[in-house]
């Protein structure tokens, strides 16, 4: 039977609820066969070993819906289930214009918050079709599939709700970019790793104090990046270039970025860093964690010595913005497939320029301008956004033998 028959057509919905184990939904539609039905839609979910199977099919030829009822619920008591039919027309209605993919991320998730961005769901004209948990810890993440309004005006009603409620809210276009490659490029500094990579070098040079002042200074507006970059590294003159590997060795991964690289790159996603920080530092990481990209600026050294110049292209905020485009271009991967991950407010234009950009464990400025998001200390966190699960990170994490 056609979509367009169906569409007024008598239709029953069965509903069987009780104990998981295998075997139930082979069993109904064993059941179900005997009478001929045609499936329409089919919903199954288990939560905490409770099955609820739904399953909506067309009525039975030559009136045996009355013998299919005591069939079913027979069935399900011999299978200690519970079972509910209900008669009605046609399949689902159609879901609105509009579709959204919402990822919460809460630790914990409260019924409290939940309950809320519900309700700003629906004052925004969206109805939640379906929700689906990605992740019970570190976070719980959960996502929710939304038909009727714009990803746009709900990502902006539910912006100031999460920020209230401490919880943190994604909202992209549903569609099949969610399944195509992508390209993710992140900064390095207080993102990709726990550090400050010019702190790191100005302590071998027992220059933090000065470091810090000039970088609060050009938090304050005084500086723009490029002249406290300079004003930096100037610092830095006459330091043994023996300690660019000191510096390394120094250096804190972020908890979870190795998960999330190596789980992108499973996925087939290019991964690529840019840093206002050093090439130095940044080539070292890309060897090490396989990157794509890496683009940073430049440490002069001569005869063994940091002049405290940088050379090359800067790389500052404008400058991240123009080389997430650059790679873009050399991946193969429209603009509008890209993710950019920053803290800072030097990766404003980049996080912009992206598809979808997230502040990461940002400063309230960053928070507010980006796409989204995640106020959590795990970088792989970020995977939940782009709808992938933690069991699927765990299984293919054991099926690679990775711990």
């Amino acid at each position: 039977m056609s979509a367009s028959q169906t569409s007024d057509a008598p239709t029953l919905l069965v509903k069987i609820f009780g104990k998981d184990r295998p075997g139930i939904t082979a069993g109904l539609f064993d059941t179900l066969a005997a009478y001929s039905v045609d499936v329409v839609d089919i919903e199954q979910v288990v939560t905490r070993g409770r099955m609820v199977l739904c399953a909506l099919v067309t009525e039975p030829p030559g009136g045996r819906e009355g013998d299919l009822r005591a069939t079913v619920h027979n069935w399900a008591e011999s299978m200690k289930m519970q079972a509910e039919i209900i008669s009605g027309l046609g399949d689902n209605r159609p879901r609105g214009l509009g579709r959204s993919l919402v990822t919460v991320l809460g630790h914990p998730l409260t019924a409290e918050s939940t309950a809320r961005i519900a309700a700003r769901i629906t004052a925004t004209g969206g109805n939640i079709d379906r929700i689906f948990r990605l992740a019970k810890y570190p976070v719980t993440a959960v996502e929710f599939a939304v038909s009727g309004t714009e990803p746009e005006t709900l990502r902006t009603a539910l912006v100031t709700e999460s920020v209230a409620l401490g919880v943190d809210v994604a909202v992209v276009a549903a569609g099949l970019h969610r399944r195509a490659q992508r390209l993710v490029v992140m900064d390095v500094d207080s993102t990709l790793i726990q550090d400050e990579v010019i702190e790191l070098f100005a302590a071998h040079a027992g220059c933090e104090k000065e470091v810090a002042e000039v970088t609060a200074a050009a938090m304050r507006g005084e500086l723009d990046f490029e002249q406290s970059l300079h004003a930096r590294v100037a610092l830095l003159e006459g330091l043994d270039a023996s300690v660019v590997d000191k510096v390394r060795s120094e250096v804190r991964l972020t908890p979870g970025a190795r998960t999330l690289i190596r789980t992108l790159k499973r996925l087939g996603f290019q991964v690529g860093v840019v840093s206002g920080g050093f090439t130095q530092v940044t080539d070292d990481l890309r060897e090490r964690l396989g990157l794509d990209f890496a683009q940073a600026n430049t440490l002069e050294i001569v005869d063994g010595k940091l002049t405290g110049r940088v050379v090359g292209e800067i790389v500052d905020r404008a400058g991240k913005a123009r080389l997430l485009r650059r790679f873009a271009a050399e991946a193969g991967v429209p603009l509008a497939q890209t993710v950019a991950i920053g803290d800072g407010a030097n990766d404003l234009d980049m996080l912009n320029a992206a598809g979808l950009g997230v502040a990461f464990n940002a400063k309230p400025v960053v928070r507010e301008a980006a796409h989204t998001a995640v106020n959590f200390p795990f970088l792989d966190t970020v995977l939940y956004l782009l709808g992938v699960t933690r069991e699927e990170v765990e299984a293919a994490d054991m099926h690679d033998g990775d711990v």
